[in-house]
């Protein structure tokens, strides 16, 4: 399969069997450009190595919340886990948290490098095991030769100046999760009685920002079917608020809910992702920064020459710890026994663990077998497929237009740039990324 695009006034070519691109420098058929670029048989179907080192471990160190925002996925309407009554405690214990540490440097192997993000819940409610865990983790990850990446995921409630200056100290990568302007971000960021949370959080984000600049900190932002004006947010978060790094995704919830995005707001979404993926080009051409993580971490995908079996390293590169130690697939199944490759004490069940990763392979996904862009999307998230489908290993089939339109669109603005800023490809795209967590 092929996929042709223009780019700077040259005529390119994605190849998907092995996700390169190549320039065309005559007029050529498809079927004489299949023929040059023909690959051998495949081998077939292959899953990953035995021992496949874990190289993410998020840590859901509290089940609450202070906020009640209507579209949570672990709280509102398509909740998976019982955070309220069920058997989970309601906060991770210290014991529980040094085992995973453990879990974590055990299963990375070789890596020297290893990520440890906290989350929630609002992951500063735990706040007295965030600073045991980073001085455990820092202690065993010396005495085993390796370095733990700590990160965080937070609503900005509850930052406080001694906790920003523990941030600052300990160099701990932060991730808001903020919805944009005030009238977006008090739509569905509500505390328990209905209050708005933006005027709580803005001033104490300001003060975060202004003060932690070792480590660009990003924001995260939900959109719904009511807070669809993805540049005005942007435009808010990093001209007004001042955050370098701004990242969108979508609502995962049943196509029924009232805030779920419908057909004709995936177009209202797609166009405004193509006007700032093209002023991210354009700002990069001038050699200035431009904030809009999604482009950023697509094109870093296609200068790598990303193929996918799989979407996302869940189940294997990263796995999500529940509070009572669980492992799960990632941390939007924490807690979930129908999800559960293990615990941090028994570690990984390796028939548990083979099995999810045959079923979820993209040649079981029928529907993807015929689409250029499968390399780059691999069927889509596994919560998202279950929260719309029942189903984890069920291709993300209301994306797919959106998807390839996505693609194509950074398909071209990476052409643009492979012509006339390659040295931004070779030196700022390829350099390592610390993915966010949401």
């Amino acid at each position: 399969m092929i996929h042709r695009f223009n780019a700077s006034g040259r005529n390119f070519v994605y190849h998907s069997d092995t996700a390169a691109i190549f320039e065309l420098d005559e007029a050529l058929t498809d079927a004489e450009i299949g023929a040059e670029l023909a690959s051998p048989e495949s081998p077939g179907r292959q899953l990953p190595p035995a021992g496949f080192p874990l190289t993410t471990l998020v840590l859901n160190v509290t089940n609450q919340c202070n906020l009640s925002c209507t579209y949570c996925y672990e709280y509102g309407e398509d909740k998976i886990v019982d955070t309220e009554n069920g058997a989970q405690p309601k906060f991770m214990s210290e014991q529980t948290a040094r085992e995973s540490v453990d879990f974590l440097l055990a299963e990375a192997g070789n890596n020297e490098m290893v990520h440890l993000t906290f989350f929630g819940g609002e992951t500063l409610l735990n706040f007295p095991i965030l600073k045991s865990t980073i001085a455990y983790g820092r202690r065993r990850a010396a005495e085993t030769g390796k370095h733990i990446d700590f990160s965080l995921t937070t609503n900005a409630t509850l930052l406080r100046p001694e906790i920003v200056a523990w941030l600052i100290d300990n160099q701990v990568g932060v991730t808001i999760s903020i919805d944009g302007p005030r009238e977006m971000q008090d739509q569905f960021r509500v505390f328990k009685n209905g209050t708005g949370s933006y005027d709580i959080v803005a001033p104490k984000i300001r003060d975060l920002l202004r003060q932690h600049t070792a480590r660009p900190i990003g924001a995260r932002v939900t959109l719904t079917s009511q807070t669809l004006d993805v540049k005005r947010i942007f435009r808010h978060l990093t001209e007004d608020i001042g955050f370098a790094e701004v990242g969108f995704a979508p609502v995962t919830t049943a196509s029924i809910r009232e805030y779920a995005i419908s057909d004709g707001g995936f177009d209202k979404m797609l166009a405004q992702f193509q006007e700032l993926a093209w002023e991210f080009c354009e700002t990069v051409i001038a050699g200035r920064h431009h904030g809009f993580s999604n482009v950023k971490d697509t094109l870093e995908e296609i200068h790598k020459g990303v193929s996918k079996a799989y979407p996302c390293g869940a189940g294997l590169g990263l796995m999500g710890v529940s509070t009572s130690g669980d492992v799960a697939l990632c941390h939007r199944f924490a807690g979930s026994d129908d999800h559960k490759l293990g615990s941090v004490t028994a570690g990984v069940d390796r028939l548990v663990q083979i099995s999810l990763l045959e079923k979820h392979h993209i040649d079981n996904k029928t529907d993807c077998t015929q689409c250029w862009a499968r390399p780059m999307c691999s069927g889509g998230c596994y919560h998202e497929a279950h929260t719309r489908y029942g189903d984890t290993g069920h291709a993300n089939l209301h994306y797919c237009e959106w998807i390839r339109a996505w693609t194509d669109t950074c398909l071209q603005i990476y052409g643009e740039l492979s012509v006339r800023r390659p040295d931004f490809l070779n030196n700022r795209i390829s350099a390592p990324q610390m993915e966010a967590v949401s």
